[in-house]
């Protein structure tokens, strides 16, 4: 049986680039005990993944030069020599960019009687979702009839932050960069309002629809954005930050000029890392399994064909290019 594996060739420098990852081909070793064989089917394509290509630790290690590129993937078990993961099992978990993986069986998730698609545990289901729940209802603390305003809104995250918000009875403002996808924030996820930062005044957009202030932002973009909405705060303000896909790929990070609103609003600023909640994890999943199926939360996937394609997804993730969760299915 012979593995494909997508690795890290290099180090990228500014934006990401296909020549950073190499595809290369290995025979797999056969199973030992304890042991077993997942073939992979869907790997989810994530803007962490720009962090995880640098050298150093920061919450979790940099990925070494010619390892396989980490992933968070989805697949079945077709060989197995551990009694606990029985043949045909489907599980996931941090398993790579690659056709074929050997696991022990730590840290991996079970999805027995899959009912849905497999994708969905990688996406609202899966990491994202995870970080949209614990980053909104943990750290933003939302409360009924209070404002808030995700950026990157049209994201498998801030798609679903802003649901969750809207379920938890907010007034939800989301920024995106094309009309389509501020169509779906408003149409599909019953968004309030969203904001195309491309062509539209933001600071004037928030004073239209933000008459009160921000109560939470959740930010997923960074930059001058995190700016404008710091202006904005309402007096006890949750700014709770997830990402800064708008800085990823840059030499030096843009720092907030406003960061003293934090005082003037007497709020806090926060940040969420989704592996501190790794024990609540199923209780997430069981209430937004039923969010679903109350089709309070919707969610769109953006699915590529072929492992080989991954590293131009990647790069869709900074340009904007793909419309919802963005997955390689093998």
């Amino acid at each position: 049986m012979i593995n494909k594996i997508i690795t890290l060739r290099q180090r990228p420098q500014g934006m990401v680039k296909p020549d950073d990852f190499e595809l290369i081909e290995k025979p797999m070793r056969p199973i030992a005990e304890g042991e077993v064989l997942i073939e992979l089917e869907y790997i989810s394509v994530d803007p962490a993944m720009r962090g995880w290509m640098n050298e150093g630790t920061t919450y979790i290690k940099g990925v070494e030069l010619g390892e396989v590129m980490r992933s968070f993937s989805a697949g079945k078990i077709i060989e197995s020599k551990n009694a606990d993961y029985p043949i045909g099992l489907h599980v996931s978990g941090i398993l790579g960019t690659q056709k074929y993986v050997i696991s022990n069986g730590k840290g991996l998730s079970k999805i027995p009687d899959l009912k849905e698609s497999l994708s969905l545990h990688l996406g609202i289901l899966g990491m994202p979702g995870m970080t949209a729940y614990f980053g909104l209802l943990e750290k933003g603390k939302p409360e009924a009839g209070q404002t808030v305003l995700v950026s990157g809104a049209a994201g498998i995250v801030g798609s679903t932050v802003g649901q969750i918000a809207k379920i938890k009875g907010c007034k939800v403002i989301g920024t995106a960069g094309t009309d389509a996808k501020c169509r779906y924030l408003v149409e599909e996820c019953g968004f309030d309002h969203a904001i195309n930062y491309k062509t539209e005044d933001i600071e004037d957009k928030l004073k239209e629809y933000c008459t009160s202030g921000i109560d939470v932002y959740y930010d997923n973009v960074g930059g001058p954005l995190l700016d404008i909405a710091l202006k904005n705060l309402a007096r006890g303000a949750r700014v709770v930050i997830c990402g800064a896909i708008s800085q990823y790929n840059k030499p030096e990070i843009y720092g907030p000029k406003n960061y003293m609103k934090i005082v003037t609003a007497r709020g806090y600023l926060t940040g969420i890392i989704v592996f501190d909640y790794l024990h609540e994890y199923p209780r997430a999943v069981k209430e937004m399994s039923g969010w679903i199926d109350q089709e309070k939360l919707k969610t769109k996937e953006h699915i590529i064909e072929g492992l080989e394609n991954f590293p131009s997804g990647l790069q869709m993730l900074f340009t904007g290019e793909n419309f919802g969760k963005l997955l390689v299915k093998i």
